[in-house]
């Protein structure tokens, strides 16, 4: 295909999309007014599957699918940094000198360690009834791993962080979203329809169906992910040589 040909491909997708948004803005409710329909249409929705986070009523039932789209993103793009960083033929891996870690930032990390971890779990846990959930939660989860980073050495965090298994829970939690939406179809309804479980008590864990299995799955993945992500930088930055013996980073 020619450039001027791609030129116009690209002007009629443009002006398709252009004329989708305008139409779109046209129909919506003016700022700070008194009608807000799908607002209205979400909080009724969330309070009939018994979900007391309107927000991931939205994510994990009005739009699971487009959830699945956000997930599947970030899925291919720690895909796609896994073998662009991956170990060429003409590096090395070296193991990190010890890091000098003063007394207090040790500490203090250390002890925020547990702090944050268990702080993401539960942001995770509550996704369906409180501020937060699956996406938000994963990235503390993962963020407090590497304090041990911080507050010990990289050797430290590789005890914790076998990458191979991160993986492994980075497409678990990938597929577990697909499978709770192929078992609304097998259920006799539609793909991620939330119909397969009781709604439950309002406010409780167990409430919202299936909202708070595929905010875990979510979880898991984006947790995963993240660990997954930073830690093939982190290669890149502490462990990686090329054979040449010029460094491609230090730990610091």
């Amino acid at each position: 295909m020619s450039r001027r040909m791609r030129m116009w491909v690209l002007a009629t997708g443009g002006l398709a999309v252009a004329v989708l948004l305008v139409a779109g803005y046209a129909r919506l409710p003016h700022f700070g007014g008194a009608v807000h329909p799908y607002g209205e249409r979400a909080v009724s929705a969330a309070l009939a599957r018994h979900t007391a986070n309107v927000i991931s009523s939205v994510n994990f039932d009005l739009r699971a699918f487009d959830t699945l789209g956000e997930e599947t993103i970030l899925f291919g793009a720690v895909l796609g940094t896994v073998v662009l960083l991956r170990q060429t033929r003409d590096e090395r891996e070296v193991p990190p000198a010890p890091a000098e870690v003063a007394p207090p930032v040790r500490r203090y990390a250390l002890i925020m360690l547990p702090v944050a971890l268990l702080t993401g779990l539960y942001v995770v846990a509550h996704g369906q009834l409180s501020p937060g959930g699956g996406f938000q939660g994963g990235v503390v989860v993962a963020t407090a791993l590497h304090l041990l980073y911080i507050g010990a050495d990289y050797r430290a965090l590789e005890k914790i962080r076998p990458v191979g298994t991160y993986e492994v829970g980075d497409a678990a939690g990938e597929a577990a979203y697909l499978v709770l939406g192929v078992a609304g179809l097998l259920g006799g309804s539609a793909f991620l329809a939330n119909t397969l479980l009781p709604y439950g008590t309002f406010n409780t864990l167990a409430s919202g169906g299936t909202v708070p299995l595929l905010n875990a799955a979510v979880g898991m993945e984006v947790a995963c992910a993240v660990v997954v992500l930073l830690a093939r930088f982190l290669d890149q930055a502490v462990e990686i040589e090329e054979d040449n013996g010029s460094a491609m980073g230090k730990e610091s």
